[in-house]
């Protein structure tokens, strides 16, 4: 019995071994994914070393400096208030990423939980959080994060929950879809029959099931994150002065488009540049995961 199991525990451990593997190589030979992931590499590098290599205090004004163009003392020009801008875009990677984790974390940790009980034990419960989930998908996400922000009132923390909860529905649906998937599969099945706990067969049998489109997903919510974390900002309601942050730095220098363009292009590129890159490397992820590319 003993050596029964074992080498069924070794044929189970080499099919996970050889499923991820394939999802890897696949991944490696999409070259516009690994841009899509040199590119997010880069940001999160920015992020850790931006005291390191920032060369200016980012809150620091010199008036005397202001709407300067670029140049080599300020390689990315000043705004109205003397700040250097490349300083603030390097210390403002900080803030977006951010933005963007806490935001999906959010949504994840209460999404998930929901979408996996829903799919499990359907019914009525399954009815009343999916009706839930809708509703909230009827709204505008953008209209909808900004009357949680103006709610909660403005502030980075308070975007970060309007965002989190805002994108909810899209993992609690995602989660739910395969889940419905999963649960009358054979593995499934034999758990519920040995005396398997609901909570255990959940955790143990079905989540790590429904990883791949999860991990997808939550790729593609770091880009959605970042531009309305951003958008929010642009309006008011996210980050206050005088952080340096993409969005609030948009805003600042929009009066400013046409005698200082530079205050708001290398602010824009910034968010254009890390929205790309976690949307291609989700896309190459997609195409890594999916079952059907399996060969």
């Amino acid at each position: 019995m003993s050596e029964v199991a074992i080498t069924k525990e070794h044929l189970r451990d080499g099919v996970s071994t050889s499923l991820w593997s394939d999802a890897l190589r696949r991944l490696r030979r999409n070259k516009i994914a690994l841009f899509g992931l040199g590119v997010i590499f880069f940001f999160i590098l920015m992020a850790i070393l931006a005291p390191l290599i920032a060369p200016y205090d980012p809150l620091k004004q010199e008036l005397y400096n202001k709407l300067r163009s670029p140049s080599r003392e300020h390689l990315l020009g000043t705004d109205a208030l003397g700040r250097d801008i490349l300083s603030r875009i390097i210390h403002g990677s900080r803030l977006s990423l951010l933005v963007g984790v806490i935001s999906v974390g959010i949504a994840m940790a209460i999404g998930v939980p929901l979408g996996v009980a829903s799919g499990y034990y359907g019914g009525n419960f399954d009815n009343l959080i999916m009706r839930i989930m809708d509703i909230v998908l009827s709204f505008p996400s953008i209209l909808l994060a900004i009357f949680i922000v103006a709610t909660l009132g403005p502030g980075l923390r308070n975007t970060m929950i309007a965002v989190g909860l805002v994108a909810i529905p899209a993992y609690a649906r995602l989660v739910r879809a395969s889940v419905l998937s999963v649960r009358e599969q054979d593995y499934v099945q034999a758990a519920r029959a040995l005396g398997g706990s609901d909570f255990r067969i959940m955790i143990r049998s079905i989540v790590p099931n429904s990883l791949s489109p999860l991990i997808v997903q939550s790729t593609l919510g770091m880009a959605t994150a970042i531009l309305d974390a951003a958008g929010l900002s642009f309006l008011g309601l996210g980050a206050q002065p005088p952080a340096a942050e993409w969005g609030a730095m948009l805003s600042d220098g929009r009066s400013l488009i046409l005698s200082a363009p530079w205050v708001i292009t290398f602010a824009g590129v910034a968010i254009l540049l890390s929205v790309l890159g976690f949307n291609l490397l989700g896309d190459g992820l997609r195409d890594a995961l999916d079952p059907r590319l399996k060969r």
